[in-house]
């Protein structure tokens, strides 16, 4: 790795990484790690770090990404910087900080990235020493710095996405979905309850869902229908 002194210590990336699993819309945090002694953290945080004096803000992002998930090939958008002085208010955060990279840092601004990404075998390969985990997002901790208002913006682009481009779902989704599935994800995705009846007549106005000859096996309600997406249709 880039030697620490390399840092340039007023401007940082951080990557807002969702995934869905078990129906639930969750982020990838990690723990902080080189904590001072004798004090006391919101000891999760969003994957991210200072960038190089010489290293493209893009490259940083997706070097982010590979470091912490060993992923190289998902797509990051850029959605918006932060720079308020008060998201350096605690304290705690700068000295945390500083003594990771032995750089005094004073106000930050961060970039913000967002990757909309499948959790399987490819994205589980997260590095150990992070301790990354997948945290649904209606069990969020209170998180360092301002990521919790990160993540909360990041989910605010993904409604934008889905209007534009429905295609956006079917990364959150399996192959072949209940409407069940997809009203938990609209809910998540909206932080609202949505009713079940006036869903359904949701699903049948969007044209690219289509409707399979297909029904749960080996359950112990009754056999929901599958859905599969016709990206085609998009």
């Amino acid at each position: 790795m880039t030697n620490n002194n390399k840092y340039y210590p007023h401007l940082s990336v951080d990557c807002v990484l969702i995934g869905c699993e078990d129906d639930q819309l969750k982020i990838l945090l990690v723990e902080r790690t080189d904590v001072v002694s004798n004090e006391k953290y919101n000891d999760k945080k969003l994957p991210g770090r200072l960038i190089y004096m010489e290293e493209d803000i893009d490259e940083a992002a997706i070097s982010v990404l590979k470091e912490y998930t060993g992923i190289d090939n998902s797509y990051l958008k850029q959605f918006k910087c932060f720079g308020s002085p008060k998201r350096t208010s605690d304290p705690r955060d700068v000295r945390w900080l500083e003594n990771a990279v032995n750089l005094q840092i004073g106000r930050l601004v961060t970039v913000a990235y967002m990757s909309i990404v499948k959790i399987g075998a490819r994205s589980n390969k997260i590095d150990s020493k992070f301790k990354a985990s997948w945290v649904p997002l209606t069990k969020l901790p209170q998180l360092a710095f301002d990521h919790n208002l990160i993540i909360e913006e990041a989910i605010g682009e993904i409604r934008k996405l889905i209007e534009n481009d429905p295609i956006v779902l079917s990364d959150l989704l399996p192959t072949k979905f209940t409407a069940l599935q997809l009203r938990r994800l609209f809910e998540q995705i909206y932080n609202k309850e949505i009713d079940v009846r006036n869903f359904h007549k949701k699903i049948k106005s969007m044209k690219y869902i289509v409707e399979l000859d297909e029904k749960e096996e080996n359950v112990s309600h009754r056999a929901a229908r599958y859905y599969k997406f016709d990206k085609k249709k998009i």
